[in-house]
C-alpha cells in the first residue's frame, strides 16, 4: 500500500474503530489539543502533530499487552508514513517499546502524553473542575504529592522536558494551554 498523508477524519475513524472507552477518547483529544498547540509554538505542521496526538494510544484498549507494537502494525497495514508511526510508537519508549523518540515531534508527544493525565486529574479536584482557570503552579504543587495521580509516570515527564530542553514549569504551562483549546471536548 502506498504511503499517504493521513487526515484528522481518517485518524479519528481509526481511533474510534479500536477504542470505545470515553476516557480513552478524551485522553486522545487532550493529547491532540496539546500537540496542535505545541506544533504552533514550534512552527511545525499542526495537522500532522494533531493526528499523531490523536492516534498515539490507538491499540491501548484492545491490545494493552501489545501497546505501541500493535499500533505500528495497524498503521503500517494502512500505509501510514513511517514518521507518523515512529512518533506514535516511541511515546512508549522505555515502558513497552525500545523505539526512542528522536524528533522534536516524538519528544513532545513523549513528554506531553503522561502530563495530560496529571493535568486532567488536577483539574478535576479544582472548584471549577476545569483547565480554564488552572495555572502551572497548582499542577506543580500536586506534582510533589506522589500519592496524587499515582499512576502518572513523573520520571517520563521529567525526561521528556529534559529531551526538549525546557523547564518542567514551561512544559506544564504549554500542556494546560493546549488542553484549554479542547476543554469542551475533554470535559474540563
Amino acid at each position: 500500500m502506498a504511503e499517504h498523508t493521513p487526515t484528522r477524519d481518517e485518524a479519528l475513524a481509526l481511533l474510534k474503530e479500536y477504542n470505545k472507552s470515553d476516557s480513552l477518547l478524551k485522553h486522545a483529544y487532550a493529547v491532540e489539543g496539546v500537540m496542535r498547540y505545541m506544533a504552533r509554538k514550534y512552527g511545525e505542521d499542526e495537522e500532522k502533530w494533531a493526528v499523531i496526538g490523536l492516534i498515539h494510544d490507538l491499540d491501548y484498549e484492545r491490545f494493552p499487552q501489545e501497546h505501541c507494537r500493535k499500533t505500528r502494525q495497524i498503521l503500517e497495514e494502512r500505509g501510514w508514513p513511517e514518521e507518523y508511526i515512529q512518533a506514535a510508537v516511541s511515546h512508549g519508549w522505555g515502558i513497552c517499546v525500545d523505539e526512542e523518540p528522536t524528533t522534536t515531534l516524538a519528544k513532545t508527544l513523549y513528554a506531553m502524553e503522561e502530563l495530560t493525565g496529571l493535568i486532567a486529574a488536577a483539574a478535576l479536584v479544582r472548584p471549577s473542575k476545569s483547565v480554564a482557570d488552572m495555572e502551572a503552579k497548582s499542577v506543580l504543587k500536586k506534582w510533589k504529592d506522589k500519592s496524587f495521580a499515582a499512576g502518572v509516570n513523573r520520571p517520563v515527564i521529567e525526561q521528556g522536558a529534559e529531551m526538549l530542553g525546557v523547564e518542567l514549569r514551561e512544559l506544564v504551562h504549554d500542556a494546560i494551554m493546549g488542553m484549554r483549546e479542547v476543554r469542551e471536548q475533554i470535559g474540563l
